[in-house]
């Protein structure tokens, strides 16, 4: 992790990239979010180079399925990216969520600078205070780790499979509760 600012990417962008369970549900959630310019499924945190997806699934990789989203902070702050991320995945169930059950579906930020970190602590703290949750959020704020993507077959997974029997009733109910929570934050289109 940097010891200087966030970094920026191209046109004043920055990137945050946060495990919240399954890749394809983060994913979706924040495509949906003004502000928001990218959403790459991959993941972070582990010991083995250029992983697969069923290595991931395996658990033995210690790697976190993550997503990275580059956004303008001009348009959305990195805090309020990360409440939108604590309201739309259970933040207080380690490895696991719902029936998504393993090491790589652990909540966590990879803290991309010490901002990042700060603002994540703030944050957890904030949500903690507001007693959202009947338990303690356990999301895990980690340094910034290398991101490998994920395979091409898992872009944009519920956009092309909104029949799949896993975007209906896991991700689905997810996005809508999102759009209806922050309906005043939704991209237009």
């Amino acid at each position: 992790m940097s010891e200087l600012s966030t970094p920026v990417a191209p046109g004043g962008a920055q990137v945050a990239v946060l495990g919240g369970g399954c890749f394809w549900c983060v994913e979706a959630v924040f495509q949906g979010l003004r502000g928001v310019s990218s959403v790459q499924s991959g993941y972070a945190g582990g010991h083995v180079d250029n992983p697969s997806y069923e290595q991931v699934c395996d658990g033995n990789t210690g790697h976190i399925e993550v997503a990275r989203i580059t956004f303008d902070p001009a348009v959305l702050s990195f805090e309020d990216l990360l409440r939108v991320f604590f309201a739309t995945h259970d933040p207080t169930t380690p490895g696991r969520q719902g029936n998504d059950v393993g090491p790589q579906y652990e909540s966590a930020i990879f803290a991309q600078s010490a901002e990042q970190s700060t603002a994540a602590a703030k944050i957890i703290a904030e949500v903690n205070a507001a007693g959202i949750y009947d338990a303690p959020i356990v999301t895990q704020v980690l340094p910034d780790a290398h991101f490998w993507p994920a395979e091409d077959y898992h872009r944009d997974y519920f956009a092309r499979h909104p029949g799949q029997g896993y975007c209906q009733f896991v991700i689905a109910p997810k996005v809508s509760k999102f759009r209806q929570q922050f309906r005043d934050r939704l991209a237009q289109g």
